[in-house]
C-alpha cells in the first residue's frame, strides 16, 4: 500500500493547524495545493514571530549632563528564570529618573530602563515562584538596578517585588498610586512614627505624593496643616474631605510658615515636618522661584515641637552648629526619605512586601485617593517622561497598555 501524503487540509484552518501541531491527510489531487498552504502557513507564522518584536523606553544620559528618553526594539521574549515572573503590563507609572544616585551605585549604563511602577497580568511563572500563578493580577515596583522597562508590553520581574492587585482596583490607579504609597508609609509609619493626635506639616501638599501623604496622616488620626505654592492647589487642598487643618498659601511668598504653624499650634510647634525641599541660603541665591518660596531650613527647626521629626527630601540639607544646636535643645530628629532603601537589603523585605500591600488595600477601601493625569499611550510616553524629568507635571503621570 502506498503512504499517505500529510499535510494541512484548507486554507481556512491553516493558521490553527500551524499552531497546534495537528496535520490532516490531503484529498486524491490536492498535493500540490497543499505545498502552496504550507508555504502560506509559513509566511503567516513569521508575521506572528514580528509581533514578539516589542519597543521599551530607555533613559540615556549624555555626556553634557543632559537626559534623554528613547525607544529601543527588543527583538526577543526574556527567558523567565527560577524566581523570575513574566507580566503582560497594562500600566506603568511615570517618576523622575535619579541619575545622580544611579551615578553613585556606579551603573554605568548607556541606556537605563525606564517606568518601574507596573500592574499587569502574569503571563508565565519560574520554576521557584510560590505567590504567584498565570493570570494573576500584580503590582510593584522594579527594582533600581533592572534590567528591565516598565514602559514595554512584558517585563520580568523577580517575585519579590510584586504584589497581587485587588480586584476592583483599576490598572491605572494601582501603578500610579505604588510609590507615593510607598515614600508616605516609609516618611509617616517608619521615619516619624505618626500617631494620632500629632500634628504634621506637609509641604506641597497637592503634589501626588503629598496628597497621599495627607491621606495617610489623617487615617492615622493626625493633624494636618499643609502649605500651597499657587491658588489652583489652595482651592484643591481646601476641597478635601476629611479637610485639611490648615492651608497655608505660599505662593506670594509673604507668609511666614514658621509664623502659622505656630499659631495654630498655640506655640508648640509641629510634631512632624515633611517637606518638598527646603533652601538653604537666602533668597537672592537661589536659582528659581520655586526654590525661593520653599521654606528656610531654620523655619523648619523653629516650627518643630519638642521631640519633633523632620523628614527631608533635600539630599543636599547642611546643618551648621547652631541648627545642631538648636535641635539638640528639643531632642527633635532629622531622617532622609529615600524609599529605595527598602531594596538595598534583604533583611526588609517583608515590611516592604507588608507596605505595599498596605497600599492596595486602603486603594481599594478609597482611603487612598490618588492624583492622577488622563493616562496617555506608550507611543507618547517619551514626551510624558520629559515632562516628569523637568518637573513640569502637576498630577501622576500614568501610561495605559
Amino acid at each position: 500500500m502506498p503512504q499517505r501524503s500529510w499535510g494541512f487540509k484548507k486554507d481556512t484552518k491553516c493558521h490553527q493547524s500551524w499552531r497546534t501541531g495537528r496535520a490532516v491527510p490531503f484529498k486524491e489531487g490536492t498535493q500540490n495545493l497543499g505545498i502552496l498552504i504550507i508555504k502560506s502557513c509559513v509566511y503567516n507564522s513569521s508575521l506572528l514571530l514580528k509581533e514578539v518584536t516589542m519597543k521599551a523606553l530607555y533613559c540615556q544620559h549624555n555626556s553634557d549632563g543632559e537626559v534623554t528618553f528613547v525607544f529601543k526594539e527588543r527583538e526577543n521574549l526574556p527567558v523567565t528564570r527560577d524566581n523570575d515572573v513574566k507580566i503582560q503590563v497594562k500600566a506603568c507609572g511615570l517618576n523622575w529618573v535619579d541619575t545622580k544616585l544611579l551615578s553613585e551605585m556606579k551603573t554605568k549604563k548607556e541606556f537605563l530602563p525606564t517606568g518601574r511602577e507596573i500592574a499587569g497580568v502574569v503571563l508565565e511563572v519560574g520554576n521557584k515562584v510560590s505567590f504567584f500563578q498565570p493570570d494573576d493580577e500584580v503590582v510593584g515596583i522594579l527594582p533600581l538596578d533592572s534590567e528591565e522597562s516598565g514602559l514595554c508590553e512584558v517585563a520580568l520581574v523577580h517575585e519579590h517585588y510584586l504584589v497581587h492587585k485587588p480586584e476592583k482596583v483599576p490598572w491605572v490607579e494601582a501603578a500610579g498610586t505604588i510609590r507615593d504609597g510607598l515614600r508616605a508609609y516609609t516618611a509617616l509609619h517608619y521615619l516619624s512614627h505618626v500617631s494620632p493626635g500629632k500634628t504634621v506639616l506637609i509641604m506641597d501638599g497637592a503634589s501626588p505624593f503629598g496628597t497621599i501623604a495627607i491621606q495617610l496622616a489623617q487615617h492615622r488620626g493626625a493633624k494636618v496643616i499643609s502649605t500651597a505654592y499657587s491658588l489652583e492647589d489652595k482651592q484643591f487642598l481646601e476641597r478635601l474631605r476629611p479637610p485639611v487643618a490648615r492651608v497655608i498659601d505660599a505662593s506670594a511668598g509673604k507668609i511666614d510658615v514658621a509664623e502659622s504653624c505656630l499659631e495654630e499650634t498655640g506655640g508648640l510647634g509641629v510634631d512632624i515636618v515633611l517637606d518638598a525641599g527646603v533652601r538653604l541660603y537666602s533668597k537672592e541665591y537661589e536659582s528659581t522661584l520655586k526654590r525661593q518660596l520653599l521654606p528656610h531650613k531654620h523655619d523648619i527647626i523653629t516650627l518643630l515641637s519638642v521631640g519633633g521629626h523632620w523628614v527631608t527630601t533635600e539630599r543636599d540639607l547642611q546643618l551648621d552648629p547652631p541648627d545642631s544646636h538648636c535641635l539638640f535643645g528639643k531632642g527633635a530628629t532629622v531622617s532622609f526619605l529615600n524609599d529605595e532603601v527598602w531594596n538595598l537589603s534583604n533583611v526588609q523585605q517583608g515590611k516592604y512586601l507588608r507596605i505595599l500591600e498596605d497600599v492596595m488595600e486602603k486603594l481599594s477601601n478609597n482611603i487612598f485617593r490618588p492624583q492622577l493625569d488622563e493616562p496617555v499611550p506608550l507611543y507618547e510616553a517619551k514626551v510624558s517622561m520629559e515632562i516628569v524629568q523637568k518637573n513640569q507635571a502637576r498630577k501622576r503621570q500614568v501610561i495605559q497598555f
